[in-house]
């Protein structure tokens, strides 16, 4: 089923992952995992996610798996820069959007994030934004430096201006696998979710250490962003020896992305 609303964004000592697809195998995958684990996702059919396979086709793919599934999926879109492309993907049906202007001037960030959230409540969908600046890329790992950590009192002002349903926060996370595991600052974390009235969301949680991840989940985190995890999957599974049945590779990578999905939405389940 299709879920709408916040009800996925719950503080209740849990998280929902938000699992990021690019294929018809991986949305398949994901919502699998769903499924054989009784528990709810966010299929995330973000602006990269697009490139390849076209926005009207993936979008098209997601919702129609959530819409099949028997447990709550959202359909969310990720890291969109462009006002027009969230118009586009609300009047398609996503439940939920993402406005990224944590790269933008604070104020241009208050500005565009308010419109969107304007915008967004007027068709019941829910919106995300993002305040500090996360580096790395969300489609390739590498080794990278932590960019600047979420301010608690810019964090407040931001989500009273915006009135935002949910903030991303840097504290020390950054996107894709590193050479040496990244370590959050919960304690940064504990004065963020303090200050803000709004469930908090955690991008770059891959190579994360699974205390960090429960400890986030703990103090406030309701969403988590995967997907390094099942990337490496599924490029794992293209070297089955399958000859040129193409259904059996499918079936491969749908399988071994099921698998670190679920572990993934169990993990984020479990309370600390």
């Amino acid at each position: 089923m299709l879920a709408t609303g916040t009800d996925l964004l719950a503080r209740d000592g849990t998280a929902v992952a938000a699992i990021t697809t690019y294929t018809l195998e991986s949305t398949r995958a994901i919502v699998l995992a769903a499924e054989r684990t009784g528990l709810p996702v966010l299929l995330s059919a973000g602006s990269s996610s697009f490139g390849a396979v076209g926005r009207e086709p993936l979008a098209a793919a997601a919702l129609a798996a959530a819409r099949a599934a028997s447990v709550p999926v959202g359909v969310h879109l990720d890291h969109c820069t462009k006002l027009e492309e969230i118009e586009a993907c609300i009047a398609l049906g996503y439940s939920s959007v993402m406005f990224d202007g944590s790269h933008k001037d604070y104020e241009d960030n208050v500005t565009l994030t308010r419109l969107v959230v304007e915008q967004a409540h007027a068709a019941g969908v829910w919106v995300e934004a993002e305040l500090g600046a996360l580096s790395g890329d969300e489609d390739a790992s590498g080794d990278v430096e932590v960019g600047e950590m979420t301010d608690p009192a810019q964090a407040a002002a931001f989500v009273e201006r915006t009135g935002v349903d949910a903030l991303a926060v840097a504290i020390g996370n950054v996107h894709g696998f590193t050479p040496d595991p990244v370590r959050l600052d919960l304690e940064r974390l504990a004065e963020i979710a303090a200050a803000t009235p709004v469930p908090l969301v955690l991008h770059g949680a891959s190579g994360v250490p699974a205390e960090d991840l429960l400890g986030a989940v703990a103090l406030g985190v309701v969403k988590v962003n995967v997907n390094a995890e099942l990337r490496r999957a599924y490029v794992g599974a293209l070297t089955a020896d399958v000859g040129d049945d193409v259904r059996k590779l499918q079936h491969a990578t749908i399988e071994a992305m099921a698998a670190v999905a679920a572990e993934k939405i169990e993990l984020l389940a479990r309370r600390s």
